[in-house]
């Protein structure tokens, strides 16, 4: 293993140098890293900066520390928390393939239910924003844009900011995949029509159909997602 460059600020150097090296495979889950003294000196860190690094670590569920053994790699697709969700998005040129499609497959459980909500409570704002959809350069990047903008403000009428927090940890990631979905005209077009449907069931009050909608819209980006990808 390589030795990294000397840090700046230690502990978040550390973690961010062993969390990039467990999501490239240097030491993959069910592996276990050096001796305390060996990584401590590749990683040009003192021992103490280093434990220190660990512990917050193995509070995320990266890893866990075994008193006298080496410390263990854990699979954080199990062990993991929400720190390591947004870890992923962080580093996402070393994120697992499957990843992307199943963050797909959870804003399809969650994106139907905050819209409804969002009609229920805010339908004059939510016809406010899509209003101007029709007037979007037929770009990637602003079809991305426009769209992260929609979902952002349907999490915030719907009054529930669990919603809001989570999206908020995806923001830079959310636009610069976007912009890669949007790529296809299919996939802007299929937005368009969206957009327009969506704002008649706002004017119209219809939750249910704004649901309905969003839960269709949802699983068919999934679709043109891996028809992209070819997963």
């Amino acid at each position: 293993m390589k030795k990294w460059i000397a840090p700046q600020r230690p502990i978040e150097y550390a973690k961010q140098s062993l969390i990039k090296a467990i999501l490239d495979g240097t030491f993959p889950p069910d592996s276990t890293f050096p001796g305390e003294r060996d990584l401590a000196t590749r990683l040009g860190i003192t021992r103490p900066t280093l434990r220190e690094a660990l512990r917050c670590l193995e509070s995320d569920g990266w890893l866990t520390i075994q008193q006298g053994k080496s410390t263990k790699v854990n699979n954080f697709r199990i062990d993991g928390g929400l720190n390591v969700l947004g870890a992923l998005v962080q580093y996402n040129q070393d994120i697992p393939p499957d990843f992307i499609p199943n963050l797909l497959e959870v804003r399809l459980a969650l994106a139907p239910a905050y819209t409804s909500a969002a009609v229920v409570s805010a339908a004059a704002k939510v016809v406010g924003y899509l209003s101007v959809y029709s007037g979007l350069d037929d770009t990637p990047e602003a079809f991305s844009k426009f769209d992260w903008g929609l979902h952002h403000l349907l999490t915030v009428a719907s009054n529930n900011y669990v919603y809001t927090l989570i999206l908020n940890g995806f923001s830079g990631f959310y636009e610069h995949m976007a912009q890669r979905y949007f790529i296809p005209s299919e996939a802007r077009d299929l937005s368009r029509n969206f957009y327009a449907t969506l704002m008649e069931a706002a004017i119209n009050g219809d939750a249910l159909e704004a649901e309905r909608l969003t839960r269709v819209v949802m699983h068919k980006s999934i679709i043109l997602w891996k028809k992209q990808t070819r997963i």
